[in-house]
Order: C-alpha cells, then sequence, then structure tokens
C-alpha cells in the first residue's frame, strides 16, 4: 500500500495565480521596495548590534551575559514567532499584519535607543524580535499575492538580495554609527 503525498507546492502561493488580481507594474514597484525596507530593518537590525556591544556594555554596566541577552532576545522571539506571524498574516490579513510588524518595530527601536538600563534593553530587544517576528513573512506573503507568475520569481529574488545585502552591510553601518553618534543610533 503506498500513500501518495502530493507534489510540493502544488497549487501553493508559488505556483497559483494569487488570490487576487496582479497590480499594476507602478505600483508593484512601490510594494516591492516597501516589502524591502520593512524586512531589512528586521535582517540589518541581526547584525548590526553585535559592533555596539562593547559600548552599550561599558554605557549600561552590563555583565557579558546581559549583553548576550541583549543580541538573544531578539533572535529567539523572531525565531519563535516566525511561523505565527506568517499564520496571523493569512488568516487577519497580510498588509495589516505587515503594517503592524512594521509599527511594533519602529517603536521598540526607539524604546532599544532611549532604554535607562540593560534589562530596558533586552525587554526592547525581545519586543523588536516580536515585530519582526510579524512582518518578515509578512513581506514575502504580500509579494506573492501581489506579483503575477510571470514576475513572481523575479520579485522575490529582489526580496532575497536586498535582505542579504542589508544583513551583510549592518556591521559596518553599525560600527559607523557608533563612532559618528552613539551606540543608541543603531536602533
Amino acid at each position: 500500500m503506498s500513500i501518495s503525498l502530493g507534489q510540493p507546492c502544488d497549487e501553493g502561493l508559488v505556483l497559483s495565480k494569487g488570490a487576487t488580481a496582479p497590480c499594476t507594474e507602478s505600483s508593484a514597484r512601490w510594494i516591492l521596495v516597501a516589502t524591502i525596507l520593512g524586512s531589512s530593518m528586521a535582517f540589518i537590525d541581526g547584525t548590526v548590534v553585535n559592533v555596539a556591544l562593547a559600548k552599550l556594555q561599558a554605557n549600561l554596566d552590563a555583565t557579558v551575559l546581559q549583553v548576550q541577552w541583549v543580541m538573544e532576545a531578539y533572535s529567539l522571539l523572531l525565531a519563535a514567532f516566525l511561523l505565527l506571524g506568517g499564520s496571523l498574516g493569512d488568516r487577519y490579513g497580510r498588509r495589516g499584519l505587515f503594517l503592524l510588524g512594521v509599527a511594533v518595530f519602529a517603536l521598540a527601536s526607539l524604546w532599544c535607543g532611549l532604554a535607562q538600563n540593560i534589562a530596558q534593553l533586552i525587554a526592547a530587544r525581545a519586543l523588536q524580535g516580536l515585530g519582526g517576528a510579524l512582518l518578515v513573512p509578512g513581506s514575502l506573503a504580500i509579494i506573492g499575492a501581489s506579483f503575477s507568475e510571470k514576475s513572481r520569481g523575479r520579485a522575490i529574488g529582489t526580496w532575497s538580495a536586498f535582505t542579504a545585502i542589508t544583513t551583510a552591510i549592518g556591521p559596518v553601518v553599525g560600527g559607523w554609527l557608533i563612532e559618528q553618534v552613539s551606540w543608541r543610533a543603531v536602533f
């Protein structure tokens, strides 16, 4: 007895015609720019903080363990809620959840920059991770739903390339901001 599981992505979003009609070419460009900017915030923030650790440790009189939690609180919540963020976007609307993720991420970034002690910074970084978990899957889902089958691959490739670039330049940008402004500016 054999069980057929079907083909992966048989009728998934990647191969489908989409639930709605694709956007016009000019609006599709703006959608791509918005989703790249939104998700890039989350990706760059995963690497930009690394170079700020020594400065913020000294400024906030933190231990090595506490500084590690500044990094891990973000990564942990981002990873823990990423799938839930995608599922909530499917259920309640991709655009709304993406915008909620951007708002949560931006407010948490402001809180990080204004944190007066290490506990506040760790809590703000955790909230940033939650915001990132809402906006990252939403950005890719919006691209999948907004582009025609013909142009979807190129749009996803462009999104992927820009998020990889922002991840790579995070430490460079972070180092420059720390030297020119303050460790608080990396958030």
